[in-house]
């Protein structure tokens, strides 16, 4: 960080950082292709740039001033940008004697960067690294290699950590859209959800998931190179260890028969060699088992957080389908009917568009203005005469019962509520928490009685045991799992 200019970080608070950042992963992948050996000459790093400038929409006017007051022009662009990247640490030159010209490079501060900005960039390469693939790929090289390198292994490795890390991001990615999908009113709302789901790099990294990279494609082969490793680590350390004690057994009979060696000190020599290379082995191989059960450990992680990340994309879309269907069934909140009628009283032709409503929607009677005179008019048909009503003798009242059937007291959109606010996916499910008053008592007996009503479709309706809420009232557990 000591080697980093004060200056570095002026790229990130200018308004071309977006530019900057294109520019500089430009010239980074054009100095792989150089035949410099040091880099690229100043001209070839202005030509990339105008090359990119060329391919970019950016709107020249006279405001195309940058944070240093210099004036860009599509001409000069290129040359400005240059000279900040070397001002302010980005670039660095060197003379090159054989081209006889300047060359630029990048400081290793800088190329940690560049390889930011190339990822950020570039969303196939972080595919690439970030795949079961790619996992596949290591632990089969290092199963065919002959000197059994660890490194290969520590790659994979990190591979695998990206891996849960990129599904544990695009379960909160998930989660957030859950959040949105559930704010919204109308259809346009949810239809603009699904499209930006639709649309992320979370759900692109998805569709190859459960494609190209298919995790189940390549479950059973990861498994089996695994176990294949690790056996074939255990008898190699097992082999190294049996010769490391012999090795060891022998230099201790050596030792007793020190005066009938020829040349003790080079036997012993060769024999510590030897034993040094055997136990540097030993160590290497229970570093490789000890990295295969971490990559093992992590491949479960992957398993777990991959069939989740399944299961969450089939209840976003079961929720986005029932929430379609609730707005078509409800329709929005706000009732337009009095904003129509208002602007049907401001229109000059309210007359013709009434008449045209009315033969659009097949009123069954003509349609009238009420105006403040229609609403005293006086009614045309008289009071009824009293007529006493007759006793019927012997035998009782029949009885009323329709005063012990429960009235519809809530709408369907309070009950909808009621029953989403207790669901977790496609299961309703009471707990002590979900009865705190007499009112929604109510609303669970209502939820039960439209689920047992609907019985003969799918779902599965389980009433358990009964509970005691802190206000004193009781009720029986009920859970409802809808197919």
């Amino acid at each position: 960080m000591e080697r980093i200019p004060k200056d570095f970080y002026k790229l990130f608070s200018s308004k071309y950082t977006d530019y900057y950042m294109l520019f500089l992963t430009a010239i980074y992948e054009e100095m792989s292709l150089s035949y410099s050996v040091l880099g690229l000459t100043e001209k070839e790093c202005r030509a990339v740039m105008n090359e990119k400038i060329a391919a970019a929409a950016l709107l020249w006017d006279e405001e195309n001033y940058d944070e240093e007051g210099e004036f860009l022009t599509r001409s000069n662009m290129a040359s400005v940008c240059l000279k900040h990247f070397q001002e302010w640490g980005w670039l660095k030159q060197d003379y090159d004697e054989a081209l006889n010209s300047y060359v630029v490079t990048f400081p290793e501060y800088s190329q940690m960067y560049v390889e930011l900005f190339r990822s950020l960039l570039d969303e196939q390469e972080s595919e690439e690294r970030e795949s079961v693939m790619t996992i596949y790929s290591h632990l089969y090289t290092y199963s065919s290699d002959k000197e059994k390198n660890n490194e290969i292994l520590k790659s994979a490795l990190r591979v695998s950590k990206k891996l849960v890390q990129m599904l544990v991001n695009m379960q909160d990615g998930m989660r957030g859209y859950f959040d949105e999908l559930s704010r919204q009113k109308d259809f346009r709302g949810i239809q603009d959800v699904l499209v930006k789901e639709i649309n992320n790099s979370d759900s692109r990294k998805y569709a190859i998931l459960t494609t190209t990279d298919s995790f189940y494609r390549y479950k059973e082969a990861v498994k089996e190179l695994l176990d294949r490793n690790l056996q074939e680590n255990d008898m190699s350390r097992l082999k190294l260890l049996r010769e490391l004690e012999e090795v060891r057994q022998k230099k201790m009979k050596d030792e007793e028969n020190a005066g009938k060696v020829k040349d003790p000190k080079k036997t012993d020599e060769a024999e510590k060699i030897k034993e040094l290379r055997l136990e540097r082995a030993a160590a290497m191989c229970e570093e490789a088992a000890d990295t295969l059960i971490r990559i093992e450990r992590q491949f479960d992680a992957i398993e777990r957080r991959y069939n989740k990340l399944i299961e969450q994309k089939t209840i976003f879309a079961s929720r986005a389908a029932a929430r379609i269907r609730y707005v078509l069934q409800e329709g929005a909140e706000e009732d337009r009917t009095v904003a129509l009628v208002d602007l049907l009283n401001k229109s000059r032709r309210k007359e013709e568009i009434s008449e045209k409503l009315a033969e659009r929607i097949r009123l069954s009677r003509p349609h009238r203005a009420l105006t403040d005179e229609s609403l005293y008019k006086r009614k045309e048909k008289g009071r009824e005469a009293f007529v006493p009503a007759t006793v019927s003798e012997g035998g009782q009242a029949e009885e009323n019962l329709e005063s012990f059937v429960l009235k519809p007291l809530y709408t369907r959109k309070e009950l909808q509520e009621f029953k989403e606010r207790n669901s977790v996916g496609n299961v309703f499910r009471t707990t002590r928490q979900t009865v705190r008053s007499a009112e929604d008592l109510e609303k669970l007996f209502f939820i039960w009685q439209e689920a047992t009503e609907n019985a003969f479709g799918s779902g599965e309706i389980t009433v358990g045991e009964e509970e005691e809420t802190e206000q004193g009232m009781r009720f029986s557990t009920l859970e409802i799992r809808e197919d």
